[in-house]
């Protein structure tokens, strides 16, 4: 779907499309709601990298940057540690993860790839564990290589790095949210 903005031409993602003309209305329909602002949302996603070697060797972290950034079309920001820890050789103020805010056209093209074409990759995939959810309704998730997504070459890797992935939802009730990101796409373990 496309729609004219001025001079430039917005292509809205099929995700966003779906949710704006079938899940809306499911969810106005199944559970009572009166107004479309009530239907729970997707607010954001938040992808994060923890990568510790980063703060000895900067080659290690500029390469996650780069493969975190092919995988959610966003340059991530450099977090840095806020207090030393000893016990991990770890310095206030050194650089030690990456992370990533998507929201709006990007967050739902990001969740489209994700659905549908890395958890199909996943070894052994039987779902994601409900535990993952707190108590404000967002659930986050954690993948163990970032191989599964067609963006990175296999050849280029150095080494495997996992990820967090966190979604935010507008509501606060675990089981509307729950319900949103079934009809999202997202596979739930029963």
């Amino acid at each position: 779907m496309q729609a004219v903005q001025g001079d430039h031409i917005v292509v809205v993602p099929r995700l966003l499309k779906r949710y704006r003309e079938q899940i809306q209305g499911t969810f106005l329909e199944r559970h009572g709601l009166k107004n479309r602002m009530q239907v729970p949302a997707l607010e954001k996603i938040v992808v994060s990298m923890g990568v510790k070697e980063g703060t000895q060797d900067i080659k290690v972290l500029e390469q996650a940057q780069g493969e975190l950034a092919k995988i959610t079309g966003q340059k991530p920001l450099v977090t840095l540690a806020r207090k030393s820890i000893s016990a991990f050789k770890l310095r206030e103020g050194q650089p030690i993860g990456l992370k990533v805010t998507l929201r709006r056209a990007r967050m739902y093209e990001f969740l489209d790839r994700l659905c549908n074409v890395a958890m199909p990759r996943i070894r052994d995939f039987r779902g994601f564990d409900l535990k993952g959810f707190d108590e404000q309704g967002n659930f986050t998730l954690g993948i163990q290589e970032q191989l599964i997504f067609p963006e990175i070459d296999f050849d280029e890797v150095r080494r495997v790095q996992g990820m967090n992935i966190t979604f935010v939802t507008s509501t606060r009730n675990k089981e509307m949210a729950k319900l949103l990101l079934e009809y999202l796409g997202l596979p739930f373990r029963k």
